[in-house]
């Protein structure tokens, strides 16, 4: 359960987002009314599909055929949205809150797990029994390996369509400066195992030991074994990547 907030419970700590660039600013408002400092540090970037035509036509086809959609994350949404309008027979399912918000605003009721990861999603009595089915999973390529993995598992006839992919974030000297000058005691979110690996690739290796004598903020168990073996000392878990989770725990 995520605790109340306070107007102002940050009280001047820093806070470093690291959700892709230009998906931050809402987050970031919610530090500032609390009183804290965000810093954006975006350890992702969000392009569309390369091939446009091909994947329009694995999406026309799994809104039409496939009997489970699951979308991955807000972003899957909008960039399927893109792509065509968002109309199916299917049972839709979202990873989290946030995406099963994006759906609703493109007409599509979504049901979305308490808990909001991967094993959230999989405890969901609708995936319990999906052999034989059409499963669509929609979002970008490389992510999300435990639904394929578990899916796959359960005989279930995977369709994936990757409406957006992931690039390395482009990180400039003021992103580099700003790390420099982190506070001791500042607080980094990670919401995502693949954004971890790219910042610990992007940052030059003084600014990364840096970042990690920050306290990290993880949205679930497998995220923080990764920050941990990625060098951070200090890991808390919070109890979803929601925002008022992450913050919660900080």
């Amino acid at each position: 359960m995520s605790r109340v907030a306070n107007n102002q419970d940050l009280q001047g700590r820093v806070i470093v987002i690291t959700r892709p660039a230009g998906t931050a600013a809402a987050f970031a408002r919610q530090v500032r009314r609390r009183g804290g400092v965000p810093l954006l540090l975006p350890g992702l970037a969000l392009r569309p599909a390369q091939d446009a035509a091909a994947v329009r036509a694995s999406l026309r086809a799994a809104l039409r055929e496939d009997a489970l959609l699951l979308f991955t994350s807000p972003a899957a949404v909008r960039f399927a949205a893109a792509l065509l309008p968002l109309r199916t027979r299917a049972v839709v399912l979202a990873v989290g809150q946030g995406t099963a918000a994006a759906l609703r605003r493109h007409g599509l009721a979504a049901a979305a797990p308490a808990r909001q990861d991967s094993e959230g999603l999989l405890d969901l009595p609708v995936l319990r029994e999906v052999r034989g089915r059409g499963v669509a999973l929609i979002g970008a390529p490389g992510g999300r390996g435990l639904l394929q993995q578990r899916l796959a598992e359960h005989g279930a006839r995977l369709r994936e369509v990757g409406v957006y992919r992931r690039v390395a974030p482009r990180l400039d000297r003021r992103h580099v400066e700003a790390v420099a000058r982190l506070p001791a005691g500042a607080r980094v979110l990670l919401s995502s195992a693949q954004a971890l690996a790219q910042l610990q690739q992007c940052l030059p290796p003084a600014a990364w030991k840096r970042l990690c004598t920050a306290t990290a903020v993880a949205s679930s168990e497998r995220l923080a074994a990764a920050a941990r073996a990625a060098g951070f000392r200090r890991v808390r878990l919070a109890a979803s990547a929601l925002p008022a989770d992450l913050l919660a725990a900080t």
